[in-house]
């Protein structure tokens, strides 16, 4: 990176009770090149996320840390993070990250260069995800090929397609633009705020570049399954723009193409080795078999598309389960429920965005 690129951006990250993520996202940020300014907002954390920002306050010189106000009628508690963050910022880029996120060394450089070389104006990565448990391993990564599907990386980034999309754990985007397209109070009501800027910067005529981002940085999203039920709950209905019939057709592919086959093989096995069974019995086997490792195998070729790892796949039954009661979980949550539960607060599924 030149001289004149040095600390041109501004890092903002909103933190709401993240004593377990804060001291590793903040120090991996401070050791990258072209930061000007680590803004942390701290919103209304009932945690040991401001003691724990205190003391790297004094190890931290470019590190600043800011305190919402009570959160404004309209607005999501994220989005009102932001916007305080960038209210504040000095940088003529912004770079928006969640707490949980850990950046690579060289990471920023080499993205800011990226973005400036090829004209963008909004730059987002899809993260590396870490999982530890068979919960994560079974669900995160089958969300992210679906979503891989969804939005393809590609369209969104083609300037004549009108595909937008961001993730909000890691948005790079010029100040101009920001400003330009009304920021995060354009977005305020949004559940998906990172989607919605997204599609503001692209309409009006602004250059997106999204990217799986696993080599530069990454994630774990939810530490609990009931961070995770909740977390797609409020995201899933919105990601597949509020089109049940899509959830439908992904929820039939899933439980079919995915579960049926492993189910019955296991349940035509059974029968033959307990000798309830005949020829006809162990051929049906082996055909859901076949039909099985073959859906594995696609599983695990869309998993390498995206930056993660193909041997994930062996998960693949146990999350087309789990997926599809998300699914449904979530379209009932937005159809019947009426609010949405996120970070102790709740938001009115009639004004989510």
């Amino acid at each position: 990176m030149s001289e004149a690129e040095q600390g041109r951006v501004s890092v903002i990250i909103p933190a709401r009770n993240e004593e377990a993520n804060i001291a590793r996202v903040v120090h991996s940020l401070a050791a990258q090149q072209g930061v000007r300014e680590i803004l942390v907002v701290n919103d209304h954390s009932q945690d040991r996320t401001a003691e724990i920002l205190d003391g790297l306050k004094a190890k931290i010189p470019g590190l600043q840390v800011l305190e919402t106000d009570t959160l404004p009628e309209g607005w999501t508690g994220k989005s009102y993070a932001a916007a305080t963050g960038a209210r504040a910022a000095t940088g003529d880029w912004l770079l928006f990250t969640d707490a949980d996120t850990q950046h690579q060394p060289g990471s920023l450089a080499f993205l800011l260069e990226r973005a400036e070389r090829e004209g963008v104006d909004l730059l987002s990565l899809s993260p590396g995800q870490t999982t530890r448990t068979v919960w994560e391993n079974a669900v995160i990564p089958l969300i992210y090929t679906q979503l891989a599907r969804l939005y393809r990386f590609e369209d969104v980034s083609d300037p004549a397609s009108p595909a937008a999309a961001a993730n909000g754990q890691y948005v790079l985007i010029r100040r101009e633009v920001y400003d330009r397209v009304g920021g995060h109070e354009a977005v305020r009501g949004a559940i998906l705020e990172d989607v919605e800027l997204a599609r503001r910067v692209k309409s009006t005529g602004g250059r997106l570049l999204f990217l799986p981002g696993g080599a530069w940085v990454s994630t774990r999203m939810y530490a609990s399954l009931a961070e995770m039920w909740h977390g797609w709950t409020k995201n899933l209905y919105l990601l597949y723009g509020r089109n049940v019939t899509r959830m439908l057709v992904t929820l039939a592919e899933l439980w079919l193409l995915d579960l049926v086959p492993a189910l019955a093989f296991i349940v035509l096995a059974l029968a033959w080795a307990i000798g309830a069974g005949d020829l006809r019995t162990v051929l049906a086997a082996l055909a859901f078999f076949f039909l099985a490792m073959l859906r594995q195998w696609n599983y695990a070729q869309a998993l390498g598309r995206i930056g993660l790892d193909p041997r994930l796949a062996s998960y693949q039954t146990a999350g087309a389960a789990l997926l599809g009661l998300l699914l449904l979980n979530s379209a009932r949550a937005y159809w019947l429920g009426g609010k949405i539960e996120w970070k102790g607060r709740l938001y009115s599924t009639k004004r989510a965005g």
